[in-house]
């Protein structure tokens, strides 16, 4: 069990084989990994979990966890030049150091970091601190700073890869996104979109860059919608395996696809990050829910 900072009695740390905060604030409840940083589940107190996390999932050192937030960086998927490994960064397989947590109101505020080491720099050869703060309550916000403690200009990508729970992707839709330019990485090709998104048991896979829309998942079987705003963030992604490819996923149950959707929020290729030497960028995100019949 790692070393760890006095903690509000809201707050405990649990050791296993991945040591795990669980927060349980007057408003909600959540659990976080250390290892990526990784929040796996987040509800408010009035309703049922928000985040799906893969039953399938191997909660093991150095391998990703299926779900939640998993925090892409310093790339996304295998980067703009296609050959990155592993995918998303090393940032999600990394042990972050637990730096404090406070009660704020009703709320409970994590803060996580993850600096370079001789592993970090031989995949990304730039020098950082991190600082992840995530805030439970009524609604969810995480705020990634990361700042440049190197003397050359950093460039990287950065994404909250988000993994919504629904009650069954055939009948919900994507809202936010219509006339947005989208790239298909399933298809290879490039659109705007005239209307939601919606989802048919196919492979979705479309990158939104130079957006900052919010992005609201409509849910009529669980009568409620989730919305994602950011600040600092100009691409969108939203992705669901389908039927074919989620079957050669080891890590997801089979029909478990039918109960996520990804709306994810970032800065990613083509709105990488630059950062020069001592400069700070924070990316922030607020995810919250709501009923239909209110306004999302």
């Amino acid at each position: 069990m790692v070393s760890t900072p006095d903690l509000p009695d809201r707050v405990r740390l649990v050791p296993g084989d991945l040591d795990r905060l669980v927060v349980d604030a007057p408003s909600a409840t959540a659990e976080i990994y250390l290892q990526g940083a990784h929040v796996t589940a987040w509800a408010p107190q009035s309703q049922a979990p928000v985040l799906f996390t893969s039953t399938a999932s191997a909660f093991q050192e150095g391998r990703a966890i299926r779900g939640g937030i998993p925090l892409c960086f310093p790339w996304f998927g295998p980067g703009e030049s296609r050959d990155r490994s592993p995918a998303h960064g090393f940032a999600r397989v990394r042990p972050w150091e637990l730096v404090e947590a406070v009660e704020e109101g009703d709320a409970v505020t994590v803060v996580l970091r993850l600096t370079d080491d001789e592993r970090t720099r031989a995949a990304w050869p730039h020098a950082f601190e991190a600082i992840y703060r995530v805030t439970v309550g009524q609604s969810l916000t995480l705020a990634l700073e990361v700042r440049n403690t190197g003397p050359v200009p950093a460039r990287y990508d950065e994404a909250l890869h988000t993994y919504l729970a629904v009650s069954d992707v055939a009948s919900i839709r994507v809202r936010g996104l219509e006339g947005v330019r989208f790239t298909d990485e399933a298809a290879g090709t490039e659109g705007t979109e005239s209307e939601p998104v919606t989802f048919d048991g196919a492979l979705v896979d479309r990158l939104y860059p130079g957006t900052d829309a919010d992005v609201v998942v409509e849910d009529p079987g669980h009568g409620r919608w989730i919305r994602t705003r950011t600040e600092r963030s100009h691409s969108r992604i939203v992705w669901n395996p389908g039927a074919e490819k989620a079957e050669a996923m080891a890590d997801l149950e089979t029909r478990e696809w039918r109960h996520m959707v990804c709306t994810e929020v970032g800065n990613v290729w083509p709105d990488a990050v630059e950062l020069a030497p001592g400069e700070t960028h924070t990316l922030t995100a607020e995810i919250a829910v709501g009923t239909l019949d209110g306004e999302a």
